[in-house]
């Protein structure tokens, strides 16, 4: 039997270096909970379908689960652990417990990386499907926020909780 074959992979993570010797059929979903023991993010469906795994990765938002590990050499991977600790919730996450944004909590992880994703991508002015008009600024409209979080599913149907937590964010109140 042949020797598998291992490739150094360097990745920081949550602002941390970790240097992996990978498999390179290891999916970046795998990589981070087998190999690195962060199980926040969640693998749900295995085909990019749930968003249950969706990380940051150098600031935007991926299923892990659709992504090899050695194709983010160097990049800097963002997951729930690195947001915020239980004695000082990130705001995003303090939301969502404000808001009941989650029931059984298994999509949790993905739904606050994904999130925060939203905000900045309306933001920094990139167009959904739903974008009406592509020269004025990007409204932060319940439409634009439903349509990119469509690929975030929540089985227990916690939408609305998930809508009133991002409007809180973001500061224009439930």
């Amino acid at each position: 039997m042949a020797a598998t074959l291992r490739v150094p992979v360097t990745l920081s993570v949550n602002g941390e270096t970790r240097m992996l010797s990978l498999d390179p059929r290891v999916t970046l979903l795998d990589a981070l909970r087998e190999h690195l023991l962060l199980a926040g993010t969640k693998k749900g469906c295995d085909q990019g379908q749930c968003g249950a795994c969706t990380v940051l990765v150098n600031g935007r938002r991926i299923n892990s689960c659709l992504s090899l590990a050695v194709m983010h050499e160097g990049d800097e991977v963002a997951t729930i652990e690195g947001l915020g600790t239980p004695e000082a919730l990130h705001p995003m996450q303090a939301a969502f417990v404000e808001h009941d944004g989650f029931q059984c909590g298994y999509c949790t992880p993905g739904q606050i990386l994904s999130s925060l994703a939203v905000i900045e991508e309306i933001r920094a002015g990139l167009p959904s499907h739903v974008t009406g008009d592509l020269e004025a600024p990007i409204p932060l409209s319940d439409e634009e926020i439903r349509e990119r979080m469509s690929g975030n599913l929540c089985r227990c149907a916690a939408y609305p909780n998930i809508m009133a937590a991002i409007r809180d964010y973001v500061g224009e109140g439930a």
